[in-house]
């Protein structure tokens, strides 16, 4: 049974989610399902992917030579936005379910908001609680939406229908606006991009904290987010890394350590493609 610092427990408790997730976006082919096996076999059971990273077959294989059961496994997918047009999106979510192999996730983000308008918000807001509703996915979200979007799909599904909204977040990206509204609204982030794409493994902040406690700096920057109540999903193929990252879940941080590690925010943004929402950090 996993042993989660109070702060991972307090996250897995209001969501039911493990912490920390295994991003997989880049996972491909045989070297793919090899890569993710071997994230399971380091104790991974948070798995995250979506259409677009080309990741769910790969996972599927992975999954099943684990020879674990489904139900030891977090699945999380994402519906890819050129799939929003009807019937594509229940279309696609079928085949996702059928790449991994499973009957149904526990978790379906919608990737963007379609900032375009070449699909009605209303359209696709309706096929995420329809995929709920056939069973097909246990818990549903968003990722990189805005509060105004937030507002407006609370406003649509009601309030607590999305269980997270995953967006980019990091020592130096901490969403002070996004936060409150999260705060406010009762959800839960799900930090991707958490490690600032290698960034933190160099900040004298966080390589000071790490060797007080004697493990990486990776690895504090990691429990600091979830100390903060984030899901986090880092990325890594490196076998050290895979186990610095799944360590933060039972690093317990000072309030000193983490009031330090808040002063890191500069808005400092590494994910921000034409088809992004106004950001509000």
């Amino acid at each position: 049974m996993t042993t989660f610092s109070p702060a991972a427990q307090a996250v897995f408790d209001k969501t039911g989610i493990p912490p920390i997730g295994l991003g997989t976006s880049g996972r491909v082919g045989d070297d793919g399902a090899e890569a993710v096996l071997s994230a399971i076999e380091a104790g991974y059971r948070h798995i995250d992917t979506a259409q677009a990273y080309g990741s769910e077959a790969p996972i599927g294989m992975a999954i099943q030579r684990s020879g674990l059961q489904r139900d030891e496994f977090f699945l999380t997918t994402k519906v890819r936005d050129t799939h929003y047009p009807r019937p594509e999106f229940l279309a696609s979510v079928e085949r996702s379910l059928e790449f991994l192999g499973v009957e149904q996730v526990d978790l379906l983000l919608l990737h963007w908001p379609l900032t375009s308008g070449a699909v009605p918000f209303e359209s696709y807001m309706e096929d995420l609680q329809a995929v709920k509703d056939r069973g097909w996915s246990r818990m549903i979200g968003v990722s990189n939406f805005s509060i105004d979007y937030l507002k407006r799909a609370e406003e649509f599904l009601g309030k607590g229908a999305l269980t997270t909204n995953q967006i980019e977040i990091h020592p130096y990206l901490q969403n002070p606006k996004m936060t409150a509204y999260a705060k406010a609204a009762d959800l839960t982030l799900t930090a991707y991009r958490p490690l600032a794409e290698g960034r933190v493994s160099t900040d004298p902040v966080l390589q000071d904290i790490a060797n007080r406690h004697g493990t990486s700096p990776a690895t504090v920057a990691l429990a600091f987010l979830i100390a903060e109540g984030r899901i986090v999903i880092p990325a890594s193929t490196n076998p050290q890394r895979l186990r610095d990252n799944l360590a933060a879940q039972t690093l317990e941080l000072s309030e000193e350590e983490i009031r330090r590690m808040r002063r890191l925010d500069r808005g400092e943004r590494f994910i921000n493609p034409a088809k992004a929402p106004t950001w509000d950090d």
